[in-house]
């Protein structure tokens, strides 16, 4: 009896009209009621797919550029080469046109990423930005990193002023195991990533994330902008990694000091990426064990004064049979977000999906079916509104989570 329930209300929430649910007033202003915006990830490609841009407009409040606005999209290395003084140059041109998009649509935007070694140009480490040359010492590239950061910030917040609200000035910093970070150091500060060395960990120093956030913080204070500033992190609610980056925390918030000697607070949040399940795999997909570890994470960074973001979300599903329990999944989580916020003064103040629609024709294996799964989205690879979205939008309609 309880499956054909569970079948017949998935059949009536697929024939519902949309207003039954919420979806007239779109996810963003539903999620609003319990305290956290919801955000979506966007390319430069995307820019001229109208479908998807209509589905951002109403469903989200903000968007994420997936590339565009890390370093190693922005960063010029032939204008470099060239410049006078010394500093790296930028090019702006996709990055402005993905920011300019969500301004004149009334959308704000997650700034990602300031400083992340992954995929980082080695050019810039290098004597004259020149790849056949010997890399420069810790000194000039602490002030190659402060240009460029100080630039980035600059250049949004004057020409797009309050919409990037918010920017990831380090990501993914924490290794995961022994061999990535060195031993005895408790913000198990990365130091090898895939068997390659972290070119800021060694050509910067071993407090390049501090430097990086002090960096950012006195552009955000130049500029006299309400800009938040974020760790990101994935894995950001596994125990041992989570400790890790509380420990960072803590010592990047007691790094500088102000005029009268007391601690500045360089860190305001924490962006937990928040793909869940198994990578590439079903094994640990859609496992209700996953929902605590999320909740206790974020109680965890809130009791440091952070604000928590989850940056990244992708509910992984590799099975198109599993469709049922993934929407339940998603529900659940949703629950668990709502209830959080109710409890617990708004700890969680942004959800951003990256995984949001599905891709059942991406080749397995690929960086994208790993990373997102194929069948782990709200909607489906035509946009339509999937079971998930319907009993999501169901959750966020009970009041007793209403503020």
């Amino acid at each position: 009896m309880k499956k054909i329930s569970t079948l017949l209300l998935s059949f009536v929430l697929l024939i519902t009209p949309a207003f039954a649910t919420g979806q007239s007033e779109g996810l963003n202003q539903m999620t609003q009621l319990h305290g956290f915006t919801m955000g979506a990830a966007m390319s430069y490609s995307q820019l001229r797919k109208n479908d998807y841009l209509d589905l951002i407009k109403k469903h989200f409040g903000t968007i994420t550029a997936t590339n565009e606005l890390k370093a190693y999209s922005l960063l010029d290395e032939r204008a470099s080469r060239a410049a006078d003084d010394g500093m790296p140059v930028m090019n702006y041109k996709q990055a402005d046109a993905m920011v300019g998009w969500a301004q004149a649509n009334g959308l704000k935007v997650r700034g990602h990423v300031l400083v992340w070694d992954a995929y980082m140009c080695d050019w810039f480490f290098r004597e004259g930005y020149s790849k056949t040359k010997d890399y420069a010492d810790p000194e000039t590239i602490q002030k190659r990193t402060e240009y460029y950061i100080t630039e980035v910030i600059t250049h949004f917040e004057e020409t797009f002023p309050g919409v990037v609200y918010c920017w990831d000035v380090v990501n993914e910093a924490v290794g995961d195991s022994l061999m990535e970070y060195l031993p005895g150091d408790p913000r198990h500060l990365r130091t090898i990533r895939n068997g390659g060395v972290n070119l800021f960990q060694k050509y910067m120093g071993n407090q390049y994330v501090e430097l990086a956030f002090l960096y950012a913080r006195n552009a955000a204070d130049a500029l006299e902008a309400d800009i938040k500033l974020y760790y990101n992190d994935y894995n950001a609610y596994f125990a041992d990694k989570a400790a890790a980056i509380q420990n960072l925390v803590r010592s990047v918030n007691s790094f500088a000091k102000d005029e009268n000697g007391n601690p500045r607070k360089l860190v305001d949040g924490v962006g937990m990426q928040g793909y869940i399940g198994g990578y590439g795999t079903q094994s640990g997909c859609l496992s209700d064990s996953h929902i605590p570890m999320i909740q206790k994470a974020i109680l965890g960074y809130a009791a440091l004064g952070m604000d928590v973001q989850i940056t990244e979300m992708a509910v992984r599903n590799f099975e198109p049979d599993q469709s049922e329990k993934h929407a339940a999944f998603y529900a659940k989580l949703f629950e668990m977000f709502c209830a959080l916020n109710t409890e617990n003064g708004n700890p969680l103040n942004s959800v951003s999906i990256w995984g949001l629609t599905d891709a059942p024709n991406e080749p397995k294996g690929s960086y994208n079916y790993n990373l997102n799964s194929p069948f782990g989205g709200l909607f489906d690879e035509k946009l339509n509104e999937k079971n998930a979205f319907h009993l999501v939008c169901e959750t966020l309609g009970q009041s007793k989570w209403q503020k």
